[in-house]
């Protein structure tokens, strides 16, 4: 009987979990605390739903709640401390950025792909001013900017339609970008990198290369950014070499590492 009961919660037990981190990812995304009518409508779910999941992500430290709107608790703290000095892939990618930078006195950037989106990992800055912040661990989509749309690279039709809805869902484009649109944005089949021009931030060219994977499709990348003015398409095309033979040479050492 009590194993009958179990069987029949565990669906029920599943959903919940699964609702309660999509909520958490969500809070993510916001660079400001949001109210729970917000979070709610972002979610597609009740008021009285998304209020239940977020106490519980309360209680765990995950959320904090400030006046009226939700944001991201100490929880999330340690997590990331335990990730960046323990898991092989920014404290290998570190030095790499850093001599990839020097060498080109661009911002060499690390990302790595969670679902249809890419997180920073890792960034060194380069000598010219991007104008702008990007803070490490902030979310970015795949359907723009370099290092996202080389992700889009060997993807299948049903894969793709999945990255667009997602992109849709989560705002990142319009409502009417579909399957057409993102195979415009997505690298040629044979192409070793891509590259963008005012793409997810005016003004900032970028070029980027999936780093090699032996257990399946890649899922970090490097790249290489910096400014329209004192960057041309023609530089970063002439850097490409040596942004592959990076991604080549993490992808060695990271086979090396625990991983």
């Amino acid at each position: 009987m009590a194993a009958e009961k179990e069987k029949s919660e565990a669906p029920n037990g599943m959903r919940s979990l699964t609702r309660a981190i999509a909520v958490f990812e969500q809070i993510q995304r916001y660079e400001h605390p949001r109210r729970l009518s917000t979070i709610a409508a972002d979610m597609g779910m009740s008021s009285p739903t998304t209020l239940r999941i977020l106490r519980v992500l309360q209680e765990a430290g995950l959320v904090s709640q400030t006046d009226k709107s939700y944001r991201l608790g100490p929880a999330v703290l340690p997590a990331a401390r335990v990730f960046l000095e323990n898991d092989p892939l920014p404290r290998v990618a570190q030095p790499i950025l850093q001599q990839l930078s020097q060498a080109t006195k661009l911002t060499a950037s690390l990302y790595t792909r969670l679902g249809s989106e890419r997180v920073l990992v890792e960034r060194v800055v380069g000598e010219s001013s991007l104008g702008y912040n990007l803070p490490q661990g902030r979310r970015l989509p795949l359907t723009a900017g370099a290092a996202g749309r080389i992700f889009l690279l060997g993807a299948d039709d049903d894969e793709l339609t999945q990255i667009a809805e997602t992109s849709r869902h989560l705002h990142y484009e319009n409502e009417d970008f579909d399957l057409k649109a993102i195979k415009a944005r997505a690298p040629m089949a044979d192409a070793s990198y891509a590259i963008s021009e005012d793409e997810r931030a005016l003004g900032i060219i970028s070029i980027a290369a999936a780093i090699p994977s032996r257990q399946g499709p890649p899922t970090e990348a490097l790249s290489l950014t910096g400014p329209i003015h004192t960057v041309t398409r023609e530089t970063l095309e002439a850097r490409a070499p040596e942004l592959l033979q990076a991604a080549r040479r993490l992808s060695d050492l990271l086979a090396s590492s625990v991983y």
